[in-house]
C-alpha cells in the first residue's frame, strides 16, 4: 500500500507539467504543449534519464511562473488594479511546481524512475540537444526547423523528438563496440537526410531548403565560398565551433560528404597503413586548400559570375567523388578525407586547439589490431610506439574498440579515460542530433 501511495505521488509532477502545458496553450504555443505532453508520456516509461529531464523541465517551469507572476502583478499595479489575490494564487502555483520538483528529484522520483541504464549520459545528451535547438530556433530570424516550416509553431515537438532520438543513440554508442558499429550508421543516415532534403527542395519543395539560395554541398566551399562572396560566414563559424568542441570529429561524425567516403572505403579490403596516403595527408590536402582558396580569390578579382564559379566548385567536388569511388574503395582507406579534402586538413590542424585526444598506453603489446580498423591511415607501428595517432586522426574511435588490452582511449584533462569517452560521445551525439534538425542547404 505504501508503495502504491508513493507512486501516486508522481501524479503531482504530472499535474505540474500539464499546468505548464495549459499556460503554454494560453500563450498560443501548441508545439510546446505537445512537447510537455510527450514528457508526461516518457514519465510513464520510468526510465532513469526521464527523471533528470523532468527535473530540468520543472525547474524551468518555476522560472516561467515567477516571470509570469512578476509580469501580471506589475501590470495590475501599473493599472491601479488589485493584485494581492493574484499574488497569493501565483505563489501557490510556484510552490506547487517547487513541490513537484522536489518529488521528482527526491526519493519518490528515485523509486519511480528505476528502469534503464546510463541515465546521466542519456539525460545530458537529451538536454544538450533540446537546449541547443531551442536557442537556435529563438535566435534565427526564419523558421529553421522543418516542423515550423510546414506546421508553424510546432517546432518544439521536433526538438523533443530529436532529444529522444539523441538519448537513444547515446545508449547504443556508450560501449566501445557499439560506437564502432553505430557511428557509420548514424553518419550515413545524417548524410541521407541532408541530401534527401536537397533533392526534395530541387524537386519543388522549396521549404526543404534553408534560405532559397542554393549552395553546392562541397566541403571545400566552407572556406572558399565566403572568400569568393565576401560574406556568408555561417558555415565557417559553425565548423570552427564544432572543431573547438569535439576536435576533428567533425570529419568522422558530422561531415555530410565524409559519410560517402566511409561507405566506399568499407566496400574495399580491410584498411592497412599506407605510406603514400600518409605523405599526402598534409601535402595533398594542403595543395587543395591553397587551390580552393586561391581560385576563389582569383575568380572574385576577375569578376567571374557566381554561376561560372559554381562550375569550378562542382568540378572540384566531382573529382573528390571519383577519388572515393576509385581509390577509397580499392584501398579500404578514406583517401578523399585523408589526402584530398582541404577542410579535413583544417579540422586536423585546428583540432589541436581542442583538448580532446586519442592516446595509446605504455603497456600496448603492438599487436597491430588497431591498424586494421583505422580508415584514416593514422596508425602504424611508429605511431603506436609514439603513443598517439598521426595528424589525420579524426577521433572516430574505431581503434578503441579494436584494442583487446584497453590501451587505446580518449583523453581529456582532468577526466578518467572512461569519463572522457562518455563526455565525448555525449557531445558529438548532441551535435549530430542538432545538425540533423538544422543542417540544410
Amino acid at each position: 500500500m505504501k508503495t502504491r501511495q508513493r507512486h501516486l505521488l508522481m501524479l503531482l509532477p504530472v499535474a505540474a507539467l500539464l499546468l505548464l502545458g495549459a499556460h503554454s496553450l494560453r500563450m498560443g504555443d501548441a508545439g510546446l504543449v505537445a512537447a510537455l505532453a510527450g514528457l508526461v508520456g516518457l514519465m510513464v516509461t520510468r526510465h532513469g534519464f526521464v527523471r533528470h529531464v523532468a527535473t530540468a523541465a520543472l525547474a524551468w517551469g518555476v522560472l516561467v511562473w515567477v516571470e509570469t507572476s512578476l509580469g501580471l502583478i506589475g501590470f495590475r499595479q501599473a493599472a491601479g488594479m488589485p493584485w494581492l489575490r493574484l499574488l497569493s494564487i501565483m505563489t501557490g502555483v510556484v510552490a506547487f511546481t517547487l513541490f513537484a520538483l522536489w518529488l521528482v528529484a527526491g526519493r519518490a522520483g528515485g523509486r519511480w524512475f528505476d528502469r534503464g541504464d546510463h541515465a546521466g549520459p542519456r539525460a545530458a545528451v537529451f538536454l544538450l540537444t533540446v537546449i541547443g535547438l531551442a536557442l537556435i530556433r529563438s535566435r534565427v530570424p526564419f523558421p529553421i526547423l522543418l516542423a515550423d516550416r510546414y506546421f508553424p509553431g510546432w517546432g518544439w515537438l521536433e526538438i523533443m523528438a530529436l532529444g529522444v532520438y539523441a538519448q537513444w543513440i547515446v545508449g547504443l554508442m556508450l560501449a566501445p563496440k557499439g560506437h564502432r558499429r553505430n557511428r557509420p550508421r548514424i553518419w550515413a543516415a545524417f548524410s541521407a537526410v541532408f541530401f534527401g532534403q536537397l533533392v526534395l527542395g530541387l524537386a519543388g519543395m522549396e521549404s526543404m531548403l534553408m534560405t532559397g539560395t542554393l549552395h553546392l554541398p562541397v566541403p571545400a566551399l566552407i572556406a572558399a565560398g565566403p572568400v569568393f562572396r565576401g560574406e556568408g560566414f555561417f558555415m565557417p563559424i559553425l565548423f570552427g565551433v564544432t572543431v573547438l568542441l569535439v576536435g576533428p570529429a567533425w570529419c568522422s561524425h558530422l561531415c555530410y560528404i565524409g559519410a560517402w567516403d566511409d561507405i566506399m572505403s568499407r566496400r574495399g579490403p580491410g584498411p592497412a597503413p599506407s605510406a603514400l596516403l600518409r605523405r599526402l595527408s598534409v601535402a595533398g590536402r594542403g595543395a587543395t586548400l591553397v587551390l580552393a582558396v586561391g581560385a576563389a580569390l582569383l575568380l572574385r578579382a576577375m569578376g567571374v559570375p557566381g554561376t561560372t564559379a559554381v562550375l569550378f566548385a562542382a568540378a572540384f567536388g566531382l573529382v573528390g567523388v571519383g577519388i572515393m569511388a576509385l581509390v577509397s574503395r580499392r584501398l579500404g582507406l578514406m583517401a578523399h578525407c585523408t589526402a584530398y579534402c582541404p577542410m579535413g586538413l583544417v579540422a586536423n590542424v585546428l583540432g589541436k586547439v581542442s583538448p580532446w585526444r586519442v592516446r595509446i598506453g605504455q603497456e600496448c603489446t603492438g599487436c597491430g589490431a588497431c591498424f586494421t580498423r583505422c580508415r584514416y591511415g593514422a596508425l602504424d607501428a611508429d605511431r603506436v610506439a609514439q603513443g598517439s595517432p598521426a595528424l589525420s586522426c579524426t577521433l572516430c574511435g574505431d581503434c578503441v574498440s579494436a584494442c583487446a588490452h584497453g590501451q587505446i582511449g580518449y583523453r581529456f584533462p582532468g577526466l578518467t579515460g572512461e569519463a572522457a569517452r562518455t563526455v565525448f560521445i555525449v557531445l558529438v551525439v548532441s551535435l549530430h542530433a542538432m545538425f540533423l534538425g538544422v543542417a540544410r542547404i
